[in-house]
């Protein structure tokens, strides 16, 4: 990969990674739902004018609509809304790697590689050693909540692997024209009209500046960015960078809103990272080694 397209693909990563501390600072004044809902709006209204709708049936556009929009980013919001800090929520979102493997051996009937299981019974490991931080920035609903949103994407991934499309971008924007109203409606049930309320009476420049990154440089730049090293490069070489959201997501809560990072975060991580590399890229580190040599003996005729 080239030095320039290197630097751009840590660039996205870094802005995935910040996200989150971005999406605490809209919750501050918005609903989660709302705020969800008004980011998959925007994105909807920017690019459907200008990108022609994939050669798709509807139902995976609309399918994938609400898995991302409501089970993702809606229980994301929820999560950490509920309390969960942008880093750990983060870092738990990335055991979507896992429930996507689990999910395809299901459904596509794909054998899980001892590599898969043991990676994913290191990163369980890191994932136990989260219940045990008590600096109030982990708790049980928001660890819930978040899980339940990496069980969402995995399905996602599902759907648009079944839909077999060759345009992901614009069928990212397309489904997300059916994620607002249903994350809308979902809001006024819950809360009645006293989210929109707020949202009016409440909302400050720090909402608007969130929405405005969720929807500009993290999903329509970050995407297309993503996408188009993905057609670029082999997915190995470009996947295993989004390794380091979780990294950058923990690096912006410490620096937004003054996260500490204790000893046991930091072990967390490294064994839910551990456990993403042998899961996910075990078979080829392991072909990466060097062989050894077949040291043939002779018999000598007797």
């Amino acid at each position: 990969m080239k030095l320039s397209h290197l630097l751009l693909a840590i660039l996205i990563t870094a802005i995935w990674g910040i996200n989150f501390s971005v999406i605490k600072i809209g919750l501050s004044s918005v609903d989660p739902f709302i705020l969800a809902g008004i980011r998959f709006t925007l994105c909807a209204l920017t690019a459907l004018f200008f990108i022609k709708k994939p050669d798709v049936p509807w139902r995976y556009i609309i399918g994938y609509g609400l898995v991302f929009g409501i089970g993702l980013w809606g229980l994301v919001n929820l999560g950490i809304k509920a309390g969960l800090s942008a880093g750990i929520a983060s870092l738990l979102l990335q055991f979507s790697a896992f429930f996507t493997i689990l999910l395809g051996s299901v459904v596509f009937k794909e054998s899980l590689t001892r590599y898969q299981i043991a990676g994913f019974a290191l990163a369980c490991t890191g994932l136990l050693s989260i219940v045990f931080i008590t600096d109030g920035s982990v708790t049980f609903a928001g660890t819930l909540l978040v899980l339940a949103g990496a069980i969402a994407w995995s399905i996602a991934n599902i759907i648009i692997k079944r839909s077999a499309t060759k345009q992901i971008f614009a069928f990212l924007v397309w489904s997300s024209a059916f994620s607002p109203l249903p994350l809308f409606l979902l809001d006024w049930l819950v809360n009645g009209s006293n989210g929109y309320t707020a949202l009016v009476s409440h909302v400050d420049y720090r909402a608007v500046l969130s929405i405005l990154f969720q929807v500009y440089p993290n999903t329509l730049f970050g995407y297309w960015v993503w996408n188009s090293l993905l057609k670029q490069y082999p997915i190995s070489t470009v996947a295993p960078l989004s390794l380091l959201v979780p990294v950058f997501g923990i690096l912006g809560s410490m620096a937004i809103f003054g996260e500490a990072i204790s000893s046991l975060k930091i072990l967390a991580l490294l064994l839910i990272i551990s456990g993403l590399v042998v899961g996910l890229y075990g078979y080829r580190l392991r072909c990466l080694l060097p062989k050894k040599p077949v040291i043939s003996q002779r018999r000598g005729r007797r």
